[in-house]
């Protein structure tokens, strides 16, 4: 009976508050103080591991060639350090695998490294041919990763697959509009030069230049001695304005002074006439320059 009594006696209050009567104040229970740390933290849906054999690349990358050498520095990376950043992928109905938006070099280092599993960010929206692709060459332009061939197809594909301009590909993908018009006239070139620029042995700009001429005889002509050191950017375009019956009868110098609203003035100037193109491309060059220094924190004296 005194057990009973007991129980009673501990949910009376309990009973009485139930009926309306309540005899002494309730504290409301708070939340515990957050720790620093997790204000502000919120956790990130649709990240997960999954088995590196249901990953496949996605045969339309922009980037098509992988070095072997920095495949197998990567690998390494991952062996010892473990996968930092997980790649990026989507559902494939037809093939019933993750395919690769990004993150393909990691997920075949990670293959070389023998990992069973990889981490995974899923984007589970729609993606249209041109988006996908414009998702992929921002990606890969961003690191400067693609090849000036590779980099040229991709946004061919994109003029292609939306009725674009190079203007309206360049407004897209917020790249210098000169830059994708240079890119598409590689295309312009035979294969064996274009094989040459994505190897290393032209640059980009002297190819770009060669790109002028129809003759492909002259093209080769001048894209070996290119390839041989004894030919730069400026003396390829004087050679090619030659070949084209384009010669200047005087040469002439280039100054030009472009004021800034902060009081700077930047001051262009070369020994013989050139155009905005190539004035755009110095200053491109330039700006290259200074960010390189202030990663390096180099001092202005």
């Amino acid at each position: 009976m005194s057990t009973v009594r007991g129980k009673l006696a501990s949910i009376e209050e309990n009973v009485l508050e139930s009926m309306g009567n309540r005899f002494s104040p309730r504290q409301p229970s708070l939340a515990p103080t957050p720790d620093p740390k997790d204000i502000g933290r919120q956790p990130a849906q649709g990240f997960a591991c999954v088995d590196i054999d249901q990953v496949v690349p996605d045969p339309n990358q922009p980037r098509s060639e992988f070095t072997p050498e920095a495949l197998e520095r990567m690998a390494e990376s991952i062996h010892d350090r473990g996968q930092l950043a997980p790649i990026r992928v989507r559902w494939s109905e037809e093939r019933s695998k993750w395919m690769i938006i990004a993150g393909e070099r990691r997920w075949r280092a990670a293959k070389l490294a023998g990992l069973p599993t990889i981490e995974c960010h899923f984007h589970t929206g729609d993606l249209s041919p041109s988006e996908l692709l414009e998702q992929q060459l921002i990606e890969n332009l961003l690191r400067e990763d693609l090849k000036p061939a590779e980099e040229a197809r991709a946004y061919a594909s994109l003029m292609e697959l939306n009725g674009w301009n190079g203007k309206q590909v360049a407004e897209r993908l917020h790249v210098p509009a000169s830059q994708v018009s240079r890119a598409l006239a590689l295309l312009r070139l035979p294969e064996d030069i274009r094989h040459r620029v994505d190897a290393g042995e032209i640059s980009a700009r002297a190819a770009y230049e060669l790109s002028k001429l129809e003759n492909v005889s002259q093209q080769r002509q001048l894209a070996n001695r290119a390839a041989m050191g004894n030919l730069t950017n400026v003396e390829a375009a004087r050679l090619v304005r030659q070949r084209r019956g384009k010669r200047r009868d005087k040469p002439r110098n280039t100054k030009l002074c472009f004021p800034t609203e902060q009081g700077w003035k930047v001051i262009v100037s070369a020994p013989q006439k050139g155009t905005y193109h190539e004035i755009e491309q110095a200053l491109e060059e330039a700006l290259t320059e200074v960010r390189h220094r202030i990663r390096n924190n180099v001092q202005i004296f």
